[in-house]
């Protein structure tokens, strides 16, 4: 047994199909987060930025004891937090995991729900607006981006997919306890609410104008929305919007991905902000 600083189980969980372990697994499928209110955090990565940033919603923490001696980093933030760890083997680790090849460490954590409202009345300057955003790469890269630029928050609207699904998780690498993530919200209250908090709502649309001739538009306080990566945005949801924006396309590529696109645009109106003070 690894010596370690945070409270720890002495007996090693060891049966895969335990009440207990298919608990957890099944938070890999919506239903059972929507009925629990709990969703599933794998990799390390995902357990440290819970543990330092959001550790008053973790509900259960599973290690293999070879990755809990591997990573102090992680023994640090859960004594520092006073999180028990319960030991696992790797056999319940795999039938927990949403991955083929999980790293170790498996965590239970808390949903909590974010107030559309308190997002647009803590006078926002950059908010995320994602509409039926379906896949769950591209959502957890967008949450990322919106954390690296300092965004206020990211609202779901429509069927959106879910911020707790494992996937999206994932790719959000530790970006989901950073800032407030808004789920299933109306599109039209949400735009509703960016407008009476000041900020102009900008559509990111292939038939919108060019983007270059309207960046110092961006310095203002901005609502960016983001469509489905297939059909992007319908007219009733281009109807809510204050402008539409394009990319432009210098190279021989036909377009850019959903997730590439929403970074680039995430990205000049942080620029502009910080440019102009």
């Amino acid at each position: 047994m690894p010596a370690a600083p945070a409270p720890y189980t002495e007996n090693v969980l060891e049966n895969p199909r335990s009440p207990r372990v298919r608990a957890v697994a099944k938070l890999t499928k919506r239903a059972a987060r929507q009925e629990t209110g709990l969703y599933l955090l794998e990799g390390p990565q995902a357990a440290r930025e819970a543990l330092v940033w959001r550790p008053d919603t973790l509900i259960e923490l599973y290690a293999t004891p070879s990755a809990w001696e591997k990573h102090q980093d992680i023994r640090d933030a859960a004594s520092d937090a006073d999180v028990e760890v319960e030991f696992a083997s790797e056999a319940v680790i795999e039938a927990m995991a949403d991955t083929v090849t999980p790293q170790g460490i498996i965590a239970v954590a808390r949903q909590v729900p974010t107030s559309v409202r308190d997002i647009f009345a803590d006078d926002p300057k950059l908010i995320v607006i994602c509409e039926e955003v379906r896949d769950p790469g591209n959502l957890g890269t967008i949450i990322r981006a919106a954390d690296a630029v300092g965004a206020d928050a990211v609202v779901l609207t429509g069927r959106t997919v879910d911020p707790f699904n494992p996937k999206v998780v994932r790719a959000t690498t530790g970006s989901l306890f950073h800032l407030p993530v808004a789920v299933g919200v109306d599109l039209a209250d949400a735009a509703g609410r960016a407008r009476s908090a000041g900020l102009r709502i900008v559509a990111a649309d292939v038939g919108g104008e060019d983007f270059v001739d309207h960046r110092a538009t961006l310095a203002e306080p901005t609502a960016w929305v983001f469509g489905n990566e297939a059909r992007g945005l319908d007219d009733e949801a281009l109807s809510l919007v204050d402008l539409s924006l394009r990319l432009p396309i210098y190279g021989r590529a036909e377009s850019l991905n959903l997730a590439t696109a929403a970074s680039v645009c995430l990205y000049e109106s942080a620029f502009a902000q910080r440019s102009a003070g």
